[in-house]
């Protein structure tokens, strides 16, 4: 191949370690006193006592050792050994050489790892929202789509601000109420309530509940029981459930409220809004 100007040269060129002659035809060959291997005697250039030696003939090579075709004195001068390496071979590049703009093009989104024999391998680039997983070592990693576990799937919100009172010792609606329609039966349902309550007219308790439908434990308490117990003082009323309906149908949660014995028991005391939120939990 013809070239303008100077043709590039190829080759992992390196000088050995100085080396004193003696009554011996046998030298290691060491580069920064370490032993150097060369591609074979063709790829050297040994200069002795001012003369270039011929491969072969002159002298050969075996593993790190030099061996002159007849054995030297100390009045000879070995003036340098060079090593050509594979001159179709750069050899192993020196420590921050290497540029993005010399690695092979790939694939945007891909990422450099390594198979199960250790060596480099491109993961496929994902899909928009997946993530890298890994099953540890000796596994290849891949994108994945996310778990959701834990992810909140939806949120919704019932609100009511039209005081409700009772008389009554059995649980009735305080008209403060959320629908929710799961997208899977695994999923949970965390409920939330919170409106002003109060109890008047006597110390007995106004007690408060979370219904799923007319659905109640077997302690007739629905699945959450707080208390205003000071008459005729306002209460916040804070009540949470952790619900698994196991279903995707429409759900509907109501609060409800009763008297502990007599008196008048209130939900949105004084018409302040109430309100109650179901969030869908994802398995």
């Amino acid at each position: 191949m013809a070239y303008i100007g100077k043709e590039p040269i190829v080759g992992n060129f390196q000088k050995c370690d100085a080396l004193t002659a003696s009554a011996t035809a046998d030298y290691t060959l060491q580069v920064s006193s370490t032993n150097v291997v060369p591609e074979s005697a063709n790829h050297m250039l040994v200069s002795l006592n001012g003369i270039l030696q011929a491969p072969i003939t002159s002298f050969t090579v075996s593993g790190s050792t030099l061996s002159f075709a007849s054995a030297l004195t100390s009045s000879d001068s070995i003036d340098f050994v060079i090593l050509l390496g594979n001159v179709l071979d750069i050899g192993t590049p020196s420590d921050d050489t290497v540029t993005l703009a010399k690695m092979a093009s790939g694939t945007d989104g891909n990422i450099i790892s390594y198979d199960t024999s250790g060596n480099p391998v491109a993961v496929a680039t994902g899909t928009d929202g997946q993530v890298l997983t890994s099953s540890g070592a000796g596994a290849v990693c891949a994108f994945e789509d996310a778990p959701a576990g834990g992810k909140v799937l939806q949120v919704v919100e019932g609100t009511h601000e039209t005081a409700v009172s009772t008389t009554s010792t059995s649980y009735v609606t305080t008209n403060l109420d959320v629908a929710i329609t799961c997208a899977a039966t695994s999923s949970k349902v965390l409920v939330i309530c919170m409106f002003q309550g109060q109890q008047s007219g006597s110390d007995y308790p106004a007690r408060y509940t979370i219904y799923r439908a007319a659905d109640l434990d077997s302690t007739g308490g629905g699945f959450a029981i707080t208390r205003a117990n000071v008459a005729n003082i306002f209460t916040s009323i804070a009540m949470t459930v952790l619900d698994s309906p196991s279903s995707t149908s429409e759900l509907t949660y109501t609060a409800y409220m009763k008297n502990g014995g007599s008196g008048t028991s209130t939900s949105c005391t004084g018409n302040s809004p109430g309100r109650i939120i179901a969030m869908e939990i994802g398995a």
